[in-house]
């Protein structure tokens, strides 16, 4: 457990916490939309710091980044947690956090940056990858390990929702190399009912990040009846080709039942193939189909 980077001081002990565009106000001895952020008496504390839940070497391709690295391996980690409470979660035993994953982190042994840094290097791996839960929630163990990994001349990567805050954006920009974002929908009521967050402030993030100039690809999981239509994939499409460049790569991914999904059938071949498509059309020159 760590002291929170990312949050101000209010009144009668409450604290608004600055990581991600929840902005959640905590009052003391309560826990935000995340439950990995905690107020205790007045601070703000990361229950997660250095709690690693998932450690693997997997090829770069796997985030997915196609374009980033090609061909090499990347080191993954993961501390549990999640700003988001989505429906298809298919990492929820990991990204949910319930009392009894709360009480698996507590008797976590807790890792350094500095050794995972070092596991990086023994692996022979040029970059370590931020994934399989949300990095945003860990971001201030993410970043200690950035700097390091600058320092010794691996890339960074995030696999994101992209519901980072500006603080938090302007604080990993300088050691961020590549990310991944999911653009879940292009639907705010379906960003609401699927996730519980909001579309604009992904769509600013995805925005702010294409003018920095790091990598980006954006991936799309269809979900059958629920963003698989032609006018929102191509909407989607569009907004990639006309506001993050037509050299943007955009995954379309299939979607298998799990979670509290599990009753919808798994995304048909042909849908994907129509989104890859749909992407093309667009002007889009890097439309991937994934999952099938």
């Amino acid at each position: 457990m760590q002291e929170a980077k990312f949050y101000q001081k209010l009144e009668n002990n409450r604290t608004s916490c600055q990581l991600c565009n929840h902005y959640c106000q905590i009052a003391s001895n309560n826990n935000g939309i995340c439950r990995a952020r905690k107020n205790i008496d007045g601070r703000l504390f990361s229950l997660n710091y250095g709690k690693i839940i998932a450690e693997h070497i997997d090829p770069i391709e796997k985030k997915p980044l196609y374009h980033f690295l090609p061909g090499t391996l990347t080191y993954s980690i993961a501390c549990a947690g999640c700003n988001f409470h989505c429906l298809n979660c298919q990492n929820s035993d990991i990204s949910q956090l319930t009392p009894k994953l709360i009480n698996t982190i507590d008797a976590l042994p807790e890792i350094s940056p500095e050794e995972i840094i070092e596991r990086v290097l023994a692996a022979g791996c040029p970059s370590i990858a931020y994934t399989y839960t949300e990095p945003t929630i860990f971001a201030e163990f993410a970043l200690s390990c950035m700097k390091l990994a600058r320092h010794h001349g691996l890339a960074n990567v995030w696999v994101s929702n992209g519901y980072m805050s500006p603080a938090c954006l302007e604080a990993i920009a300088p050691c961020l190399d590549a990310i991944n974002i999911d653009l879940k929908s292009f639907n705010k009521e379906t960003y609401q009912k699927i996730c519980g967050a909001k579309l604009e402030p992904i769509l600013d993030n995805l925005l702010w990040l294409k003018n920095k100039n790091i990598h980006l690809e954006v991936t799309t999981l269809i979900m059958p009846g629920i963003n698989d239509s032609e006018a929102e994939l191509s909407a989607i499409a569009k907004f990639i080709s006309n506001k993050l460049g037509a050299a943007t790569p955009w995954h379309v991914s299939a979607f298998y039942p799990t979670y509290k999904l599990s009753n919808l059938p798994a995304t048909a071949r042909e849908t994907i193939l129509q989104a890859v498509e749909i992407g093309k059309k667009a002007g889009l020159e890097h439309v991937h189909g994934g999952n099938i």
